[in-house]
């Protein structure tokens, strides 16, 4: 019951930010003379009757609150308007056809790391100091020193060119969808994951090293040994939880950054996904494509941070009855 009101409690919260977020988003873009609204909204394709069918088909001639309420209401369900710049496209389209691919990096680039970077950082803070210890370290530093998109040059240049030359198509480039086959969606997948995964890897390596270390220097942990209790059930049992709280806390962060920064990769390996849609949008002055970004960005984000509020609660009982 504790766990379900502390749910319910991140979710109206995560309801009230979409609000403000979508308020301040109308304001700022439709809290003007409707003319210039509307030329805004239609971007480089505006044309007198264009203008006209935006003021129309928005009610820009209406009152601000009148405007407001349709806004949230268009928004609620799912309805961005048009893109006059890609010939009166629903942002929607665009939006259901890049949403699969931009999650598909970045569930799959998120779950790499973890795995990698969580194993890698527990097993050096269990063996500090040794050969493993140093040879981490010294991953970890180049992992963080290379940029996303030299390394994805790299993979495939000495990965994929390699693996094709010599007739092995499963590992591609551009975008499988899961309707082609689990191994066509994967194949595409597996670099852009490694290109993600081998730089944030390296900071979650020393991120759960370093508090992992710290852990195992807590009293309870000295306690835990003092009763006779292997050195694993001490390790995986006791100080992993209290280790992985700031690990978690990264992560919240770092996925709502994700948007941003997964445009590179996207670009590398020709995939195309809302960092490209976003970019091109700016570029030609797609209003309503920016805005339904800034939305699915800001839903995406509060989403992350529930997900990680509920871990937090998982791995510190004492969450659930804040």
């Amino acid at each position: 019951m504790a766990m379900t009101r502390f749910l319910i409690r991140r979710i109206l919260s995560g309801i009230v930010v979409l609000w403000i977020v979508s308020t301040a988003a109308f304001f700022l873009f439709f809290a003007r003379n409707p003319d210039i609204v509307a030329r805004s909204l239609a971007g480089r394709a505006a044309t007198g009757a264009i203008i006209n069918e935006v003021k129309r088909n928005l009610g820009l001639t209406q009152p601000i609150l009148v405007q407001y309420w349709q806004f949230l209401d268009r928004t609620v369900h799912g309805n961005f308007g048009l893109s006059y710049y890609n010939g009166q496209i629903p942002v929607s389209s665009i939006l259901a056809r890049d949403i699969p691919r931009t999650l598909s990096v970045v569930v799959g680039g998120v779950v790499f790391w973890l795995i990698v970077g969580i194993a890698v950082g527990v097993l050096s803070a269990t063996r500090a100091r040794t050969v493993f210890d140093r040879v981490s370290t010294l991953g970890v530093l180049a992992g963080i020193s290379l940029p996303t998109f030299v390394l994805g040059e790299l993979l495939l240049a000495y990965v994929y060119v390699p693996l094709n030359t010599h007739g092995i198509g499963w590992v591609n480039t551009g975008y499988a969808g899961l309707s082609q086959g689990l191994g066509a969606w994967s194949g595409a997948m597996i670099l852009p994951w490694i290109t993600l995964a081998t730089v944030q890897a390296a900071v979650y390596t020393r991120l759960s090293r370093g508090s992992l270390l710290d852990t195992l220097g807590e009293d309870y942990i000295r306690t835990a040994r003092a009763k006779g209790l292997t050195e694993r059930r001490v390790v995986y049992r006791h100080a992993m939880r209290a280790a992985l709280t700031p690990v978690v806390s990264q992560l919240g962060v770092d996925i709502g950054a994700f948007l941003g920064g997964v445009l590179v990769v996207e670009t590398v390996f020709g995939i195309g996904g809302l960092g490209e849609d976003a970019v091109t949008a700016v570029t030609n002055g797609d209003l309503p494509t920016i805005i339904a970004f800034v939305l699915i960005a800001s839903a995406f984000v509060v989403a992350a941070n529930i997900l990680v509020d509920m871990l937090y609660a998982v791995l510190d009982p004492r969450v659930r009855i804040t």
